[in-house]
């Protein structure tokens, strides 16, 4: 191995690069493209993988770069094949030449794609694969921005998604030269800031993870689920909606202009748009559901939940989330907001502080993340429990299930968690619901009284044209930013909800079933 001009030596020290824990992670390296070798991910000297050095004592953005070489027959790569690089993507140390017929070493092609990775989402690991499903995927529609599927188990194993979720993968478009992919790639990650790959069109696929661990483990799942699609493409099968039915027939009934339509007040049809876009409180579920029983729920159950949770991941999230707003709260003078002590002042004492906080942020109607996912988890005790029930208008479960029968794709878009939406529309008097739904937004994607935040989520759908979106809404003001970002909007006029403005100007139904 030789040094490069001694360049970036001064940001790590010499312990650190020749330590064991750089040995290692050149021998992970090498032994990965084996096994990535063996899948056809790597074949044909194709594909590249990259591993951050982890260090306790060095922070993730310093921590020294271990990336595979570019050319070379990855099954037949040793530990000392490495490049050796600083954290700004400086190359510390390069491979020494090997004799004829190799070729001179060089560093991964990939590299500028793998340093994105890192900058933009503090990865721990990337994997550029060449799989042949990666590729094919692609080629299903040549015109997609997307590849989307759901209600498929491996989609548990892409960080963030569950079953019942959509999981949307961006596609770029494929160049002469892998660098070249640079700027097209940063502009997928900036666009999709929840999704963990780009898909390259007729080419591959880069997925990241914190650690090397959750890449191989998503970039598993990812082939897996390419593989799916194209064959239940190959079957006829739509993999992109929940059902999983013919695509033709999926086509065909969203095509029909007398079976699937909006009724205008003189009862003449015009096409249905492709998906339809729920809220829920008011909407789809009683105001009285969420303001009588799911809000006192957590309110009355926050100390409980927290004491009995502290030490998990999600409850140690949800106080960070808290501790950030709460602070911003101080900063910006808000009613009820108290400051939560250090966690060395004890257990108890941050329980305290965080559920004065809490039933503060509750009594003020806050639309907050902070609050919104402490209280999903919180719901989702009950629900897990049997101590809550989703309630909905008795029209609703046979409108959704009428739209899924047709080919409708549902989403829902709500101030509560996905959690939260997910555990309302899963345990119902009538069943699990989320089998009509294909995905769900939150105040993540943006405030609902935001044009910005449905022109986001059109741009999610993959649709040619906002109005191909139907919003159905309680909320005036939501319904006026929703027209504005081009969707068709009607306003759900149901018991118990606040009246409307005169003149409002946008069409009302009383039942879903009057669509």
């Amino acid at each position: 191995m030789a040094a490069v001009n001694g360049s970036g030596v001064s940001l790590a020290s010499q312990a650190y690069m020749e330590g064991n824990a750089v040995k290692e992670t050149r021998a992970l390296v090498a032994d990965l493209c084996r096994q990535f070798y063996s899948l056809g991910w790597v074949s044909g000297t194709g594909g590249s993988i990259t591993i951050k050095v982890h260090d306790d004592c060095i922070p993730k953005p310093q921590q020294l770069i271990l990336m595979s070489p570019s050319g070379v027959q990855k099954e037949r790569m040793e530990a000392e094949d490495m490049y050796v690089m600083s954290g700004n993507g400086s190359i510390l140390y390069a491979p020494s030449p090997k004799p004829y017929p190799h070729k001179p070493p060089k560093c991964s092609d990939c590299a500028p794609l793998f340093m994105k990775a890192y900058e933009m989402r503090d990865a721990g690991a990337v994997i550029h694969s060449h799989g042949m499903e990666s590729c094919l995927v692609t080629m299903l529609n040549p015109s997609a921005k997307e590849f989307r599927i759901t209600h498929m188990e491996m989609i548990k194993g892409i960080k963030g998604h569950g079953y019942y979720d959509e999981l949307v993968v961006p596609i770029i478009e494929n160049t002469a030269y892998e660098n070249e992919l640079t700027e097209s790639l940063t502009k997928a990650i900036e666009a999709y800031p929840k999704t963990t790959a780009v898909l390259v069109r007729n080419h591959g696929i880069y997925v990241w993870g914190d650690t090397w661990i959750s890449a191989k483990t998503q970039s598993e799942c990812y082939h897996y689920l390419f593989d799916a699609a194209i064959k239940l493409h190959q079957m006829g099968l739509d993999w992109s909606t929940p059902s999983h039915g013919p695509i033709q027939q999926a086509r065909g009934a969203i095509s029909a202009p007398v079976k699937a339509g909006l009724k205008d007040s003189s009862h003449n049809s015009e096409p249905f748009p492709c998906c339809i876009l729920l809220d829920i409180e008011g909407t789809t579920t009683p105001i009285t559901f969420v303001a009588d029983v799911l809000f006192p729920y957590a309110r009355d159950n926050v100390g409980k939940h927290l004491s009995a949770t502290y030490e998990t991941e999600d409850t140690q999230e949800d106080i960070k989330l808290l501790r950030s707003q709460v602070e911003d709260d101080l900063a910006h003078g808000i009613d009820g907001a108290v400051p939560i002590p250090p966690d060395g002042a004890g257990k108890d004492a941050v329980i305290a502080a965080l559920v004065a906080n809490v039933e503060a942020m509750i009594r003020a109607d806050r639309k907050i993340t902070a609050l919104k996912q402490l209280q999903g988890h919180i719901w989702s005790t009950g629900f897990q429990n049997n101590e809550l029930k989703g309630e909905f208008y008795n029209d609703v479960p046979e409108a959704l299930q009428s739209w899924h029968a047709l080919g409708i794709k549902v989403y829902i878009y709500s101030s509560g968690s996905r959690l939260a939406q997910r555990l309302v529309f899963g345990n119902t008097k009538s069943g699990d619901l989320r089998k009509y739904l294909s995905g769900f937004f939150d105040t993540n994607i943006g405030n609902k009284r935001e044009t910005s935040s449905y022109v986001q989520i059109s741009e999610s759908l993959g649709v040619d044209s906002p109005s191909e979106i139907l919003f159905l809404t309680d909320v005036v003001q939501e319904a006026v930013a929703a027209k504005a970002a081009g969707l068709k909007v009607m306003i759900s006029v149901r018991p118990g909800n606040a009246p409307l403005p005169e003149n409002h100007g946008f069409k009302t139904i009383k039942s879903f079933l009057e669509i």
